[in-house]
């Protein structure tokens, strides 16, 4: 293939399609569930009635004007670059970002991507004695992600795409209230938008993961928990009440010496993640909550938030 033609045709960057190439190779790819089957698949993976249809009507079928040949070559390779990391734990990318404006098979190919892989990784998650109701709840974030996306005005997704191979490679699994991810010796913490962070909520989330990794995982030795976010950064303490939940879900952790992360920006994170959106002005954006009043008020101030890394044993 004429890579440099491919890159063109995609609008991206030939390094992009390189990577592509070079880690896909030509390991085996999966088929997509059947057509037919896949409304009642996306219900399963909580995917919202408009997704879904936009996700239907560019369904890769046999002949669609929609896939062009370098589009198919893409979620071909995707699917297997992902495929060929399976039972891994690491940030992976499935492909280069793609310009969604121009359709719903641009727009949604890594979701296809997903939809093939499911079948391999729940057949990774029996393997392992996972039940069925951790499996599809884990891989419900998939809905999740794409009304975020909606609500972001298409703005998230490029995040997303790459944190999702997590889900359809079984390095990743939503037990309560928080998703747990495989690594070394850590189990790392991630905070869903799924309602109140309770300690209650938090601490039975802890306790099911102490009981599931040795169960499923018994060659695997985690000693610690750890997470990696804006919602460990002191300076909240400055604008919170001692009782908050975010305040009290800080006082687990022991932080490590600070570094700049690489690649995050914080104040970005901060502004996806409590008001899913990049673009809004401060001016603009609400401020119903304590939390939004103190993001909004520390940006106004010319001060910036930062991802803070911490850990305490299991």
């Amino acid at each position: 293939m004429d890579l440099e033609d491919t890159a063109a045709r995609l609008g991206v960057p030939v390094e992009d399609v390189d990577r592509v190439h070079r880690l896909a190779g030509d390991r085996p790819s999966a088929p997509l569930p059947a057509k037919a089957d896949a409304p009642a698949i996306l219900d399963r993976l909580a995917v919202r009635p408009d997704d879904a249809a936009e996700i239907m009507a560019g369904w890769p079928d046999p002949g669609s004007p929609l896939w062009t040949p370098e589009l198919r070559w893409l979620l071909d390779r995707s699917i297997a670059l992902v495929r060929a990391d399976l039972g891994g734990h690491g940030w992976l990318s499935p492909g280069p970002e793609l310009p969604r404006e121009r359709g719903p098979a641009w727009r949604h190919l890594y979701v296809y991507a997903y939809l093939a892989l499911v079948d391999v990784v729940m057949g990774y998650h029996r393997d392992h004695g996972i039940a069925d109701a951790v499996s599809w709840v884990t891989l419900a974030d998939l809905g999740r992600n794409l009304a975020v996306d909606r609500r972001m005005r298409r703005e998230g997704w490029p995040v997303m795409q790459s944190w999702l191979t997590l889900h359809a490679r079984g390095g990743i699994y939503e037990l309560g209230r928080l998703q747990h991810q495989r690594g070394g010796t850590t189990i790392g913490l991630h905070i869903p938008e799924s309602g109140p962070m309770t300690p209650e909520a938090v601490a039975a989330s802890l306790d099911e993961a102490r009981a599931f990794f040795p169960r499923h995982f018994p060659d695997e030795r985690y000693t610690e928990f750890s997470c990696s976010s804006w919602l460990l950064d002191p300076q909240l303490l400055e604008y919170l009440p001692e009782d908050s939940n975010i305040v009290r879900f800080q006082r687990r952790f022991e932080l490590e010496p600070y570094e700049e992360p690489e690649g995050q920006d914080a104040d970005v994170e901060v502004l996806r993640f409590v008001f899913r959106t990049l673009t809004t002005p401060l001016d603009q954006l609400p401020r119903r909550t304590v939390l939004q009043r103190a993001i909004v008020d520390h940006l106004k101030a010319g001060r910036h938030w930062r991802i803070r890394r911490g850990r305490f044993p299991i």
